[in-house]
């Protein structure tokens, strides 16, 4: 479908050698060995390595240039369904409410604040402004002081995930000389309004110190409270709704250990809740003299809740509130003066229940649709009656509604507009259930217009994920209404590895079970066929990150089902990834997906499935692999070798192209606009192989 020849990478002997098994590896050259370098300063990649990527670069663009009128459709079509000076719901905290808004035409979000209930507005960071001149701008947190005279921020510029930490005076709206670098981004405050935590990373990007900084104090004589010892642990921050405790969250991908400070003692230490026990997760919330605890202990597979004394929180003193339910997902507990609040999830579908301290009252809150997305959007506030939530399905845009848990009254405070207009009455969501070959029901959302004709000639798009235990929710996408007014039938796979059916559903789909993902995708595509919504060859697939290993598997093991696999930057060279320790994510990614350095068992297991290492003499679909330069979770080399081995075994003559940013990280381009972009150009390739290139309604 070009014309031009495709970039050949050289091959060059590599050979390692792991339990009696060599891996021959001829593209390892691709990866920089001064990649922690290359984070902090791209410019410093290697020319050779520079001058493949450009070359891939240069070919995508050839191939998809006759898209070109499409792409800059698609992202007017997107642009426009973006209210150009959006904001959120303000959210109160004392005598002000803060909110963030995005000004007309405008990238990057601005966060704001006015009086409470109302009054002149005041911009307290202006992401547009902080972002001039640069080509890439993320802004990781940002949180006022309990005070309200200070505001903290994170910000990285790379996309490296390396985020800067800023205090900004919101009297004279300049920032201090306060400067931390290399940080994670988290940022809590301590009561005093003087004190500020954070995390900083190690030289192998990892998150595993907590340091103090006392406000008006050189960075360089801030405080180390808490180090991570264990190299496969991270560290994140948070506090408690009641402000009382910052929490420190020791974790790998199965288990948990909380530390607490005293947020109203600056110079606090921590202390455990329940020492780390390997596969015991938990969580933390604070009331009164006592701590409430989500958990999974005691066989509690998809967690009750527990309280204890914070005087003694050990796991001998903890007491059941709620208990566990097989097949019921406690997802998030929010805990306010007189209520604890749940997000829970069970059969694949999230619902919120309301817990009454005083007497243990329950009640759920109802929703009606088929299939929909839930979330609780949180407040700043502990004395409050008032739950913040946010609900949209997949033809119903989003609506945050204030509940008073109370009096039970929901009072809708704004529902997500569509400038360009939106009807969700000419669309349909359906939920269907896919038989595994195992037998497993795997649950499987469907979004199409009403004039779509169900008789098999429509194209479908099949997203999945499946991994850390993250669901994908039935949610409302202004973007893909533009491949679905062109007669795409959009579905997503809820396949093992995720929650969606329960923390079970996760287990089958890690470790030795990994596999189930993969074949639960496929019966997902193999269900679009049998119920006659389309044909073999007409799927486009779609994944990305651990969901771009997902792509990689299924291109692998059922290529002719799939016309064409986007994947976005892909975990696709999984078993040389998770024998190199010294990557940032490698050793707390071993949980997840096996230790293939110490077990023979879980390098023969990684082995058998590792995208990058299974390629074969066979047709393959279409593809289009995407990646970042900086990306410190899925790097750039992944992509760009499995490209690359394709190129030398791929029998097909379908279009194979590697598209890497040069200026961004794992999120892509930075900017809501920009963004948009990138999925324009992949929702082209996607009309483009499938012929439905023309006007929305075209066939």
């Amino acid at each position: 479908m070009t014309v031009l020849p495709p970039p050949a990478a050289r091959q060059k002997s590599h050979v390692t050698t792991w339990h009696g098994t060599s891996l021959e590896d001829p593209f390892a050259w691709i990866r920089a060995d001064n990649w922690q370098e290359v984070m902090r300063n791209p410019s410093a990649l290697d020319p050779e390595i520079r001058a493949y990527l450009d070359a891939e670069n240069s070919f995508a663009d050839a191939a998809l240039a006759d898209t070109a009128a499409l792409q800059s459709t698609l992202f007017e079509e997107m642009k426009a369904r973006l209210k150009p000076d959006d904001r959120t719901v303000p959210s109160p905290d004392g005598v002000f409410e803060y909110f963030s808004s995005f000004a007309a035409g405008g990238q990057y979000p601005r966060l704001c604040r006015r009086p409470r209930g109302g009054g002149e507005e005041t911009i307290l960071i202006d992401g547009n402004a902080e972002a001039s001149g640069k080509t890439y701008w993320d802004l990781g947190a940002a949180s006022h002081s309990p005070d309200h005279t200070l505001v903290a921020y994170s910000t990285d510029d790379k996309g490296s995930e390396l985020y800067t930490v800023r205090i900004r005076d919101l009297a004279t709206g300049e920032n201090l000389a306060d400067e931390i670098t290399d940080t994670r981004g988290d940022i809590a405050w301590g009561n005093d309004s003087r004190t500020l935590y954070y995390i900083r990373v190690d030289a192998n990007h990892r998150p595993r110190a907590v340091w103090r900084h006392t406000i008006g104090k050189p960075a360089d004589s801030d405080e180390l409270v808490y180090e991570e010892a264990d190299e496969s642990f991270f560290l994140a921050l948070g506090r408690t709704q009641s402000r009382a405790f910052v929490l420190i969250n020791a974790h790998d991908h199965q288990t948990s250990e909380f530390h607490v400070l005293d947020a109203n003692d600056p110079n606090a230490t921590p202390r455990v809740i329940a020492p780390r026990v390997t596969g015991h997760e938990y969580d933390v919330e604070h009331h009164s003299n006592r701590f409430v605890i989500t958990t999974n202990s005691d066989g509690a597979e998809d967690f009750r809740i527990v309280e204890a004394p914070v005087a003694a929180p050990g796991l001998e003193n903890w007491v059941e509130i709620v208990p566990h339910r097989t097949g019921r997902l406690i997802i998030e507990t929010v805990v306010t003066a007189h209520h604890i609040t749940r997000l829970e999830r069970e059969d694949g579908l999230p619902r919120i229940v309301v817990r009454r301290i005083a007497d243990g009252a329950e009640h759920p809150i109802a929703f009606a649709e088929e299939a929909y997305s839930l979330g609780i959007a949180g407040g700043y506030e502990f004395n409050t009656s008032n739950l913040r939530f946010t609900y949209s399905s997949m033809t119903t845009p989003a609506e945050t509604y204030d509940y008073d848990m109370a009096t039970h009254a929901r009072v809708l405070r704004k529902r997500q507009e569509i400038p360009s207009g939106h009807n969700p009455e000419d669309y349909v969501t359906r939920r269907l259930f896919a038989l595994a070959p195992d037998g497993e029901r795997v649950p499987v959302s469907l979004l199409y217009r009403k004039s779509t004709p169900l008789d098999g000639s429509a194209p479908a798009f099949l997203y999945g994920y499946g991994a850390y235990g993250i669901s994908m929710p039935a949610s409302f996408s202004t973007g893909r209404l533009s491949l679905v007014d062109r007669g795409f039938i959009f579905a997503i796979a809820h396949v093992r590895g995720g929650k969606e059916k329960g923390y079970r559903w996760y287990k089958e789909g890690k470790a030795e079970k990994k596999p189930n993902t993969f074949t639960d995708f496929i019966a997902a595509g193999e269900l679009l066929v049998a119920e006659g919504l389309t044909q073999r060859g007409r799927i486009v697939a779609n994944g990305g990150s651990a969901g771009g290993m997902l792509m990689g598997a299924v291109a692998n093991l059922a290529p002719e089902l799939f016309l064409g696999i986007i994947a976005d930057v892909p975990f696709v060279d999984v078993l040389n990834t998770m024998l190199d320790k010294d990557l940032p994510l490698t050793p707390p990614e071993w949980p997840e997906w096996g230790n293939p350095i110490e077990s023979a068992q879980d390098f023969a297991t990684i082995r058998s499935y590792s995208p990058y290492d299974n390629v074969t003499a066979k047709s393959y679909p279409h593809i289009l692999a995407t990646g970042g330069l900086t990306d410190p979770r899925v790097t750039y080399w992944e992509p760009a070798k499995w490209v690359a081995k394709l190129r030398t075994l791929n029998a097909s003559d379908n279009l194979l192209l590697l598209k890497i940013n040069m200026g961004a990280g794992h999120g892509g381009a930075s900017g809501r606009f920009e963004r948009l972009k990138e999925t324009a150009r992949d929702f082209a390739f996607a009309l483009k192989i499938a012929g439905r290139a023309g006007e929305p309604g075209a066939a």
